[in-house]
């Protein structure tokens, strides 16, 4: 789905908030490279040098799960609502190769749009990502 290919990855494991730390240390006392807070710079200064890297998110209470065969994962719908709103993390998938990722992901599967708008307004963006939906050509095919 990418154009252009990311030089570093990094895995997100997002949890309940009370748990963050908890999972934080266990992952650290383990030699993991995880990171429990981040912002741009954090991003910038250490995570460019990572490979592999893990970050600990709190999950929005709410967010569209799903569970194969008894693993918890992300839903196509928050993946696409999460590149939109964390501009930080997501950095390398903003601008058009966010549009083709979006145009990608309707195109090729399933999109409950409810869900999007739902998830969108726990992250308080629900305007915003409507007007973004607009604009993608693979959406509009579906109004």
């Amino acid at each position: 789905m990418l154009i252009h290919q990311p030089g570093k990855f990094y895995l997100l494991v997002e949890v309940e908030k009370d748990s963050m730390e908890p999972v934080f240390y266990f992952l650290k006392d383990n030699n993991y490279p995880v990171f429990l807070e981040y912002d741009k710079d954090v991003i910038t200064r250490y995570l460019s040098t990572e490979n592999n890297a893990i970050i600990i998110k709190s999950l929005v209470s709410e967010a569209p799960v799903q569970n194969i065969k008894g693993v918890t994962t992300i839903t196509v719908e928050k993946m696409l609502v999460d590149i939109f709103c964390d501009d930080n993390i997501f950095s390398s998938q903003q601008g058009s190769e966010m549009k083709n990722i979006f145009n990608e992901v309707f195109n090729k599967y399933t999109v409950n749009v409810n869900r999007i708008l739902r998830y969108a307004d726990r992250r308080r963006k629900k305007s915003a990502i409507i007007k973004y939906l607009k604009t993608v050509s693979n959406f509009r095919q579906q109004l």
